[in-house]
């Protein structure tokens, strides 16, 4: 049986454990984070074939695939090239692949910089931090005076010299669209879940739709078109295992994030095969 190292222990290892072991594969949790790890001694004493995936944290992630050597399905350039989101938008676009009207900021930006990129864009516009996941540190402001504060408090945030993403994203606002996570393996569709918040929420005047933040993902069909737009994106990205964020609004679908750690969610979320594609992949990255 292949070993697996799963730098998780939420619910995604929870949910692959069983269906990958009848499979022919363990799914062990590699805890890589809130430890004290000597260099000179093993990170584990098991021998593992593969982890899965590279860690959120990369500097413990350099440590751990330093100790563990073995292949990654989505290793660390992976990662950085998924989560960058502005570079990946930019990737995308330049391959053709429509993504929301977006503005790329590098702070410290002069006013004028920043009035610049409001005035492109009709109010509200949503204010990103380009690397984080989660929704965490997304706003929306609805005028010029909003959005300057906003950006203070991001300047005051990257004022700290630890600080090692200075930079964030303005992005136009698509109302009413509906949010979709494409889940692609190996350049190939496997199922979609749409990602929405209950209708008490939204009256409320609430509008992020990560599953974190109170949404709830329920399984879909995805439109082909859709489906093809999520495929190609992980073709442009060259990632193996992508969450493809697909948002729509009328008859305009743009890809709006994507994430090379995404949760998994619950089976019969997806298609038929979505385990049989995945234990592929692993043994796959295992023979590379």
């Amino acid at each position: 049986m292949l070993r697996l190292a799963v730098a998780t222990n939420a619910e995604t290892l929870e949910r692959i454990r069983d269906p990958l072991a009848e499979r022919g594969i363990e799914a062990i949790h590699l805890p890589t984070t809130e430890r004290a790890q000597p260099l000179s001694e093993p990170l584990v004493e098991e021998r593992f074939d593969a982890g899965f995936v590279y860690p959120s944290r990369l500097m413990e992630g350099g440590v751990a695939d330093a100790l563990l050597d073995v292949p990654w399905v989505n290793g660390r350039e992976a990662i950085l090239r998924s989560r960058n989101k502005a570079g990946a938008l930019a990737r995308l676009g330049r391959a053709g692949i429509p993504t929301p009207e977006s503005v790329y900021v590098s702070n410290p930006a002069a006013e004028s910089e920043l009035r610049a990129a409001f005035e492109r864009f009709e109010p509200p516009i949503v204010v990103k931090p380009n690397s984080t996941t989660r929704g965490v540190g997304i706003a929306k402001a609805h005028d010029l005076d909003s959005f300057l504060g906003l950006c203070d408090y991001l300047s005051v945030i990257h004022d700290f010299r630890v600080a090692d993403d200075r930079s964030f994203l303005v992005q136009e606002y698509l109302p009413e669209a509906r949010d979709f996570r494409a889940m692609v393996i190996d350049g190939e569709y496997v199922g979609a879940v749409e990602r929405r918040l209950p209708d008490d929420d939204r009256a409320a005047g609430r509008w992020k739709h990560n599953v974190h933040r109170g949404a709830v993902a329920t399984g879909v069909e995805l439109a082909d078109e859709h489906r093809r737009l999520a495929e190609a994106t992980a073709r442009e990205l060259d990632i193996d295992w992508l969450g493809v964020d697909v948002l729509v609004a009328g008859d305009r679908a743009v890809v709006n994030e994507t994430n090379a750690r995404p949760t998994v969610d619950a089976e019969t979320k997806y298609e038929a095969g979505f385990y049989d594609r995945l234990a592929a992949l692993i043994r796959r990255t295992v023979d590379l």
